[in-house]
């Protein structure tokens, strides 16, 4: 445990040392008083007790009363402070280990589990500063002052109350060990949970749709009352071990009062010394009570911590700086790859030229998407090499690796904020004129023009507030500003109407001027001008050349255009047969 939280702040150890020490210094501070009342017992009991020696320690405990109100507020506004600002700095550092992660790790976790690392396994590692740790310190340094009086006091009754410590240990001990069994059973039952209601949530139209809402979704109905069991099992089953641990501590007072009383009637123990045991002997078990409930929460949070590390220890894909390409030719060099062990791509190698438009053509399945995923690096290849400028793109900094490329997909995704913000994104420090310009050559201020605010209207969660055909328009004003060397294309016109086709279109071209263009086509006649169009079958490039060479050769790629031209006539029959009685 110790080790996991070592890692997580080893970046911040200067920060977490400071509040460790206002912790200590605020637990002396609480415990402190309660040794010097002591001295107003025992002079109390002298024969002409001393009321200005008494006088003086009720001024020294004002004093102390009001040093422990400073210490106290400065701990928990440092510890607070520290947990907070912790917390920020871990989300963002996840943030961006997982954007230099293959996609590759997407596909093979749950992202809903991933969502949880972030979201509630880090909200788990902020409770340990904010309340956990500074509690615990407070509870071994005030406990550690305690001590210290009682063995001035009478070592005999300090032993008897300190042997408690090390008789709970094995108590805390298996506590901390059904925690950490029933709270890994407890993360995954709530991340399950979450990733139910998140499937939930996004199909409800389809569920809706077939009558699958409320109780007749079984797959949440479960989540749900599964994490009940564990949520009850990770309370229920520590909680009574935990407090028979507090029970021990109330034994060895009752076995403390038990001998300090035998102790007075031998007369080997002064009255005054036995009433101290009896005020500080209870009082020393108070913060240990307080321990052994804190060490088993953290104990819990040591299952979000080992997940946050986890994390954190994945591979990334490199980020160290060499040089960036001056030229922008792609290269495929005898490319492998799959997905676990399903072999998607066999042996693929071409060149698509600076500026020129390389098309990629072919059944589902046949390895188009897997391609551009590979150039983009959202996987890496498990064969083969590919270059940008001669240069292998693994050994390209992530951070200037994206730099190259400008990405249009049919399944656009916008923030919830303005257009202009949206378009921003590709370049953050771009002047308004920069932004109205690609609005103008997208296509975009037709219909910007008619909204309330114009390029200041908000567009909803994922652009919902827009029409498909707006959202692409936007998409291409973004990568336009961006003006990245290489320009991604899925093609962005498949699932629109004629009107904004047009429109996207004409986007389109303003957009891969002087690029190097590789497209995902599904429409052939909108790759008619390719330089060079590639016909994927299983994985293999079956044919390779321009529109013209290709149908010249009357192969796949002349079936599946002949495939179109003929679906592009056909038209719903609209008469019913009757049937014959």
């Amino acid at each position: 445990m110790i080790n996991n939280i070592w890692f997580v702040i080893k970046e911040k150890k200067a920060e977490f040392i400071r509040v460790l020490i206002w912790e200590m210094i605020h637990g002396v501070f609480v415990s402190a008083p309660l040794g010097i009342v002591m001295v107003i017992i025992w002079e109390l009991f002298k024969e002409f007790p001393n009321y200005q020696v008494i006088w003086s320690v009720v001024a020294m405990m004002t004093v102390m009363l009001l040093v422990q109100f400073y210490f106290a507020s400065k701990s928990m506004v440092k510890s607070n402070e520290f947990s907070f600002e912790l917390s920020n700095w871990l989300r963002l550092k996840i943030g961006n280990h997982l954007q230099r992660m293959s996609m590759g790790y997407f596909k093979k976790r749950d992202p809903g589990d991933i969502a949880s690392v972030v979201l509630q396994d880090v909200s788990n590692f902020e409770n340990i500063f904010a309340h956990a740790i500074p509690n615990i310190a407070s509870a071994i340094f005030g406990t550690f002052t305690l001590s210290i009086f009682l063995f001035w006091f009478d070592w005999r009754l300090a032993i008897c109350l300190i042997v408690a410590i090390p008789l709970v240990y094995p108590l805390i001990w298996i506590s901390n060990y059904l925690v950490n069994k029933f709270g890994q059973k407890h993360v995954k039952a709530r991340n399950k949970t979450g990733s139910s209601f998140l499937e939930y949530v996004q199909g409800i139209r389809h569920l809706k749709a077939f009558g699958q809402t409320g109780a007749r979704f079984k797959s949440l109905d479960q989540a749900l009352l599964e994490l009940k069991k564990q949520s009850i099992k990770v309370e229920a089953i520590p909680g009574p071990i935990v407090l028979t641990a507090s029970v021990v501590f109330e034994i060895f007072f009752l076995l403390s009062i038990a001998l300090g009383l035998y102790y007075f009637q031998g007369g080997s123990l002064d009255l005054q010394v036995w009433i101290a045991f009896l005020i500080l002997g209870y009082a020393l078990y108070q913060p240990l009570k307080v321990l052994t409930v804190e060490y088993v929460i953290l104990r819990y949070m040591n299952v979000s911590l080992s997940r946050i590390r986890e994390l954190l220890e994945s591979p990334i894909q490199n980020d160290e700086s060499k040089p960036l390409p001056t030229s922008f030719p792609i290269e495929f060099k005898n490319v492998h790859f799959g997905y676990d062990e399903r072999s998607v791509l066999n042996d693929i190698s071409f060149t698509a030229s600076q500026n020129t438009m390389t098309a990629l053509v072919g059944a589902s399945g046949s390895g188009k998407t897997t391609i551009c995923s590979l150039l983009a690096r959202f996987w890496d290849v498990d064969k083969g090499q590919i270059t940008i400028g001669g240069i292998d793109i693994r050994s390209i900094s992530m951070d200037h690796f994206y730099q190259l490329f400008s990405e249009v997909f049919q399944d656009v995704y916008l923030f919830d904020d303005s257009i202009y913000n949206n378009v921003k994104v590709g370049k953050p420090n771009a002047t308004d004129k920069e932004v109205e310009k690609v609005l103008n050559k997208a296509q975009c201020m037709e219909f910007i023009s008619k909204l309330p605010e114009g390029w200041h209207t908000k567009v909803g969660e994922s652009g919902s507030k827009l029409s498909g055909g707006q959202k692409q328009r936007i998409s291409i004003a973004r990568a336009m500003l961006k003006d990245a060397p290489i320009v991604l294309l899925d093609e962005a016109t498949a699932s629109l109407d004629p009107e904004n086709e047009i429109y996207i279109q004409r986007a389109i071209q303003e957009l891969i001027k002087t690029k190097t263009v590789v497209v995902i086509a599904h429409k052939l006649a909108t790759i008619q001008e390719a330089d060079q169009i590639l016909a994927l079958k299983e994985g293999k490039i079956a044919e390779r050349g321009t529109h013209e060479e290709l149908l010249n050769q009357r192969g796949y790629y002349a079936k599946l255009w002949n495939t179109q031209q003929n679906a592009s006539g056909w038209k719903f029959n609209g008469q019913n047969e009757k049937s014959k009685v």
